[in-house]
């Protein structure tokens, strides 16, 4: 599964580890991840996010 980095802030979302504060699971791909999710770091929307 592919990682991707928050351009704001340089935030990386691993699929394999997701982002249990925010409530999305361990194995959740990129794709799978609602639109209205934030960047736990800096509060960017899923938008400012790239693929690495």
């Amino acid at each position: 599964m592919d990682k991707y980095v928050c351009t704001a802030c340089g935030y990386v979302y691993d699929p394999e580890v997701g982002d249990i504060d925010s409530g999305i699971a361990p194995g959740t791909k990129f794709e799978d991840i609602p639109d209205d999710w934030v960047c736990p770091v800096c509060g960017v929307d899923k938008s400012a996010f790239e693929k690495m």
